[in-house]
């Protein structure tokens, strides 16, 4: 373009001015990655590595990043599968999450009826193969579209491990790794689309040790004392303890150790104890009962206890204002279409859920809302550093639950790689609402800074505990 200044002795006289950048179509970004984002997330899906052991999804989410021009940095916050992923000047500072860990005790394969996988003890039960490649995808996309825009701004991916019982994000918060982020967006694999500004339950979970003396059950019993005994004698006090708690409250327990043999009388034993509710200061005084109940326990069984935090997440802080604005850029992009084999897929896997929805569901985007989630995320603590904003997407049949054979299944095909898309789209639209928008940034911090309130300093459930990094083994 040419600008005229002025006429000198009659001759005009022109500036040449480079035309501004034209902002790309954000979504065509998300498009174009689209056999990315399925070849990724079915990888990850296919390795299926459980909580701080993630090796390889780690490192291939990191390697789709620096190959895309961003500045990697592992093994961050002391954890070996952790990492941070960073592009861009100036401007706002957005932290993208994206996990990437598996379930253990699960296995299935990516078909519509109960199929075990031989030599498979984990699977992406919860979507996060899914969680991690959408987000990768987001990531791009934004770094594509700000640099193309010319827009002053900076992306950061963070690559988030064990986030199943690891809390992996508290110790990325804890060591101040979002300290310098002005808002945070994250996504979740589900069964429906939505934007609802929903919370979740804080919690804290321990593994409760107990020591005995081994004897012969029969030929000496008087000389020994059961450690599975004391297990069972706390876990009877806390289920009593249930009945006198608040409607909130959660509790859930595995036997993980209990002996071998009958007939050996078991000298150790242990028991997984997870404490959930909507506020921190119920869980901490629910847990001193839990503790008390492990003491008595071992003091009327002749035994020893001791136990070992492994994970705790605040509540997740909710910002309705990044909330509604989320739910505004969902419905530019609205749901999953199924083709006529994903159709075909959901019609057979259907009959095997307890709530089937119909497969139109998966089209359409749930109404805004502020509710109460009864899960736990350790995003709850990312979301208290920074003002955070999440979407969840179709990524599995209509009516599948999490954590179930079914929703393994969908996430390792083109079902769940298409709600990945669809997340992805989201979050890069509302990436670039933030970056341009600073009456809704100075609306969301305003918000988050009321929500905190004065004078507010972070407590970590977790205490100075290091990263549980063999909890999964």
């Amino acid at each position: 373009m040419t600008i005229r200044l002025a006429t000198l002795s009659g001759v005009a006289l022109f500036l040449a001015v480079p035309a501004a950048a034209e902002a790309p179509d954000p979504v065509a970004l998300v498009d174009a990655r689209a056999a990315d984002t399925a070849r990724v997330a079915r990888q990850i899906w296919e390795w299926a590595e459980v909580g701080y052991k993630e090796e390889k999804s780690s490192a291939l989410l990191s390697s789709e990043l620096q190959k895309a021009g961003f500045k990697v940095t592992k093994g961050v916050a002391g954890i070996p599968t952790a990492f941070t992923a960073e592009w861009g000047s100036g401007g706002p500072l957005i932290g993208v999450l994206g996990e990437y860990d598996a379930l253990p005790g699960i296995s299935q394969d990516a078909v519509p009826d109960r199929s075990v996988l031989e030599g498979k003890a984990a699977a992406h039960a919860c979507g996060h193969n899914l969680f991690g490649a959408g987000s990768v995808t987001a990531a791009i996309a934004i770094k594509k579209w700000l640099e193309a825009s010319g827009t002053p701004g900076r992306i950061r991916f963070y690559g988030t491990p064990a986030e199943e019982g690891g809390s992996g994000k508290v110790y990325m918060v804890r060591d101040g790794l979002f300290d310098d982020v002005d808002f945070a967006i994250h996504w979740h694999a589900d069964d429906e689309n939505s934007a609802a500004a929903r919370t979740s339950l804080a919690n804290r979970s321990a593994k409760f040790r107990f020591k005995g003396k081994s004897a012969h059950a029969a030929g000496a019993p008087e000389q020994g004392r059961s450690a599975l005994d004391g297990v069972e004698a706390m876990n009877m006090m806390v289920n009593m303890m249930r009945e006198h708690t608040t409607m909130d409250s959660r509790i859930h327990y595995v036997i993980t150790e209990g002996g071998s043999a009958p007939n050996v009388i078991p000298d150790s034993a242990e028991v997984f104890y997870y404490v959930r509710h909507s506020r921190t200061d119920e869980v901490e005084a629910m847990w001193t009962r839990l503790e008390a109940a492990a003491k008595g326990a071992a003091m009327g069984t002749g035994t020893e206890v001791s136990w070992e935090v492994i994970h705790g997440n605040n509540p997740l802080l909710v910002n309705e204002t990044m909330a509604r604005m989320m739910d505004t850029e969902l419905r530019k992009v609205g749901g999953v279409d199924y083709t006529a084999d994903e159709r075909a897929f959901a019609g057979k896997l259907a009959p095997t859920l307890a709530r089937a929805k119909a497969l139109e569901t998966a089209q359409l985007v749930q109404p805004y809302e502020k509710a109460l989630g009864y899960g736990s995320t350790d995003v709850g603590d990312v979301s208290w550093a920074t003002p955070t904003v999440g979407v969840r997407t179709a990524t599995w049949v209509p009516g599948t639950p999490s954590h179930s054979w079914q929703s393994a299944a969908a996430s390792g095909t083109t079902i769940g790689f298409k709600g990945a898309q669809v997340a992805a789209k989201a979050m890069t639209l509302a990436a670039i609402r933030l970056y341009t928008d600073p009456a809704l940034r100075d609306a969301a911090k305003a918000e988050f800074d009321a929500a905190r309130g004065p004078g507010y300093t972070y407590k970590s459930l977790l205490g100075d505990r290091k990263p549980p990094l063999d909890y999964r083994d």
